[in-house]
């Protein structure tokens, strides 16, 4: 198992209603996407990293670990942003660059700002929903949304091969490291070739043998998993909705108060 799913299957929160978790991280990820407001975004990246670390009881060590992979993508594309070519010295920070000039002023910091506030906590609604619920409850519920039983399938089938694919790799890495097969650049490379190839090769065996177990076992075409059916409380579904008129509230007082935020 991946660490995401052994986080959401060890949460205190998984036992919880998996609709209700659907509805509340999709909801608020819309909220902070639309808004694009400071205000919204901090207290949504608050809320649910606080419900995912001190509710969820998922290590903060590892909420932080997982917070900083998408780190250097923001920094990247918000220096991008931050940063523009002009022609002329006309912002406070100028940096000539031949014939032109690297400029930021402080509305451009604002809204790089804005951009990197609004992608965290967009990420950490993502990460509440996948860190406190296992995927199958989340098939379950799409399920009942009546999401096409293709699209289903797929997300399934992906997701179950990528714990093979992690194992096969690990084990087959493992086995060229006896073997000192990255003792240097060379070797490496050429072992990272050989993985890749044999990953291939096994992906499609195990998936043939896995489609042949499918039918054995009277295949129809649709995929079924047991899953445990919660139901939400009136408080849970109470706060949920608190929290969300919280949001909304932010949101349409920055969008018409807040200015430049």
């Amino acid at each position: 198992m991946i660490l995401i799913d052994k986080l959401a299957y060890s949460s205190r929160l998984r036992r919880k209603s998996p609709a209700l978790k659907v509805v509340f991280s999709v909801s608020s990820l819309l909220l902070c996407v639309a808004a694009r407001s400071l205000p919204v975004s901090v207290c949504i990246l608050a809320v649910m990293s606080v419900l995912t670390v001190k509710a969820g009881g998922i290590p903060l060590r590892r909420y932080g670990k997982l917070m900083a992979v998408p780190l250097g993508f923001l920094i990247l594309s918000t220096v991008a942003v931050v940063f523009r070519l002009s022609a002329e010295p006309s912002a406070p920070f100028s940096i000539p660059l031949g014939a032109r000039y690297l400029s930021v002023d402080s509305a451009s910091l604002l809204y790089g700002l804005r951009l990197v506030l609004t992608a965290f906590a967009s990420i950490s609604c993502l990460y509440f929903l996948s860190l406190t619920t296992p995927l199958t409850d989340i098939f379950a519920v799409l399920r009942r949304a009546h999401c096409p039983e293709l699209i289903l399938e797929l997300m399934f089938l992906v997701y179950r091969f990528l714990f093979v694919l992690l194992e096969t790799g690990s084990a087959i890495q493992t086995s060229q490291r006896c073997r000192l097969g990255n003792r240097d650049k060379k070797t490496a490379l050429h072992a990272a070739g050989l993985l890749l190839a044999m990953l291939l090769q096994l992906a499609f065996s195990r998936s043939s043998g896995i489609y042949d177990a499918m039918e054995s076992r009277c295949y129809d075409g649709q995929i079924r998993v047991l899953s445990r059916t919660c139901r939400a409380t009136a408080g849970e579904t109470a706060a949920a909705a608190l929290l969300l008129a919280l949001f909304a509230a932010a949101a349409g007082f920055g969008r018409f108060y807040g200015g430049a935020l």
